[in-house]
């Protein structure tokens, strides 16, 4: 199959072993992120997105080559590392961002300097260190944690995204790959063990590049996709013109690379986006899922303005240039199961904070692309995501990162309220002799989830109430998922005051 066909081998797979209308999930865990696998005509709950909850600054962007522009984060987990000191064998969280200072119309404004690229480690994803990496002069001195600058590419730095190619095929020496804007276009800066890069080829010359632009090698699919920054024309007159938007490419050997096409999102609506950090989701590969950032600039200065936080200094950024004070920025959530055509919630993922007159701002709710699994800190509970975002962001002050908290698998739910409501999956097949689910209930809320085979004999399980990240769900017949693995059923999910955020069939331990 073509290199440029964007329906990949893996999804053309899936819907030939669909076209029966059975979809087979094997011992895949399932979120519900999506209506993929919901019967819509027959079920009454909906979908409803959840947001994470703001935790402790765990790292200050206070170096002298950092300050309030500090942004794009993004990190991963390498196993393969033991740290920059050698002395974690099981391995590290790896994070990169930009180190820069924005520009002010303020009085004695900070010293500006050129865009770095910056480097921080972390065992547990809450004690961040910066080490003196010895790589990079900077005003005369390599005791920084400095991997990348202007020296190092063909103009000024935007941007770096950096993955670790776990592709067979990638040569040792390009097993870490850092991604930026140069001259020419989007450029790739191949690197032997992530903290010494170089420069490389030029993937596309076809989109505007001014944000994170993530690329990842997709074992699944076995190919590199990419999401890119790109812009469009609209004829919507509440939005300006041009739109900013992301497009995606892909490649079977990051050597030829198909030409940008826009995502496409379920809604229809065409709402800027300015990020993207986009992966697939560890726990559960088959979903792609996003969490992009709307820029929504307003017309003009109105009422509201003067009374949101921080219109001082609103006022003063506008004299750089007006959309630096009438934009505001959050952040949604995306998913997909082929990495192009996404469901996108309307419901902001991550809102400005309370008003404290450095936020509700051009640059608030980018999340670091990146998840960590962090401890609870309620006793005994099961441990939960850590996810990053910035702070602090154009306050001529250091900026900071801050911690974010959700339930694993916590980013939507199938809901029901307080009156009981019915699900419906399509017909599927699954793999396993017990059904688990990521669940809460209240006091009062329940669970019935029932199995029906094609010819229509039900398989109940008992009430089911409670709030766990791993549920086994006991059935009235304790035969009853061993007896259906492998042959089609429909799942019934019948629910008051809970949510249902995943599911997996498994074989009992």
């Amino acid at each position: 199959m073509s290199q440029y066909h964007f329906m990949t081998g893996l999804m053309l797979t899936a819907l030939a072993v669909c076209a029966d209308g059975v979809l087979p999930i094997g011992q895949n865990r399932e979120c519900f992120y999506d209506t993929y696998l919901l019967d819509m005509g027959r079920t009454t709950a909906e979908l409803k997105i959840h947001q994470p909850v703001v935790k402790e600054s765990v790292l200050k962007h206070d170096e002298p080559w950092e300050g309030s522009g500090c942004d794009y984060h993004n990190f991963f987990f390498d196993e393969t590392y033991p740290g920059f000191d050698g002395k974690h064998p099981n391995g590290v969280y790896r994070m990169y961002y930009l180190g820069w200072q924005m520009p002010s119309a303020e009085p004695n404004p900070k010293p500006q300097y050129d865009i770095v690229a910056c480097y921080a480690e972390s065992v547990d994803g809450i004690h961040w260190i910066k080490p003196k990496l010895g790589v990079i002069d900077w005003q005369g001195s390599k005791e920084n944690n400095i991997v990348f600058d202007k020296a190092l590419n063909t103009s000024a730095i935007d941007n770096f995204m950096v993955f670790r190619d776990d592709n067979p095929a990638c040569p040792p020496d390009m097993r870490y790959k850092g991604i930026g804007v140069s001259k020419g276009g989007l450029r790739c800066f191949p690197s032997p063990d992530g903290i010494h890069f170089r420069l490389g080829d030029v993937i596309t010359n076809k989109g505007a590049f001014d944000s994170l632009n993530v690329v990842f090698w997709d074992a699944r699919a076995e190919i590199y996709r990419g999401y890119i920054r790109g812009f469009h024309n609209t004829a919507n007159p509440r939005i300006k013109n041009p739109v900013r938007d992301i497009s995606y490419i892909e490649s079977k050997d990051f050597k030829t690379w198909t030409d940008p096409k826009l995502l496409s999102f379920d809604d229809g609506e065409d709402i800027p986006l300015y990020t993207n950090v986009i992966s697939p989701y560890f726990r559960a590969p088959q979903m792609y899922i996003g969490f992009p950032s709307r820029y929504i600039e307003r017309f003009e200065w109105n009422g509201s303005f003067d009374e949101l936080g921080g219109a001082e200094k609103r006022r003063t950024r506008m004299k750089l240039h007006p959309r630096y004070g009438l934009t505001i920025t959050d952040c949604v959530f995306i998913v997909s199961r082929d990495g192009r055509n996404f469901h996108r919630f309307w419901e902001a993922f991550m809102r400005p904070e309370m008003e404290n007159g450095i936020n509700w701002l051009y640059g608030d709710c980018y999340p670091a692309r990146g998840f960590a699994i962090t401890p609870n800190t309620v006793p005994d509970a099961p441990d939960e995501l850590s996810m990053y975002c910035y702070t602090h962001h154009w306050m001529q002050e250091p900026a900071e990162m801050v911690r974010y908290t959700i339930r694993m698998d916590g980013f939507a739910s199938l809901h029901a309220g307080g009156k009981e409501v019915v699900a419906m999956t399509k017909p599927l097949t699954y793999d396993g002799d017990e059904l688990r689910l990521n669940f809460a209930t209240s006091a009062m809320g329940y669970l019935f989830v029932t199995l029906i085979d094609a010819e229509g004999k039900r398989f109940a399980s008992c009430e089911t109430f409670g709030n766990t990240i791993d549920r086994k769900i006991v059935f009235d017949d304790p035969q009853a998922v061993a007896a259906n693995a492998g042959k089609p059923v429909t799942i019934e999910f019948r629910m008051r005051d809970a949510d249902v955020y995943a599911m997996q069939f498994r074989r009992a331990k």
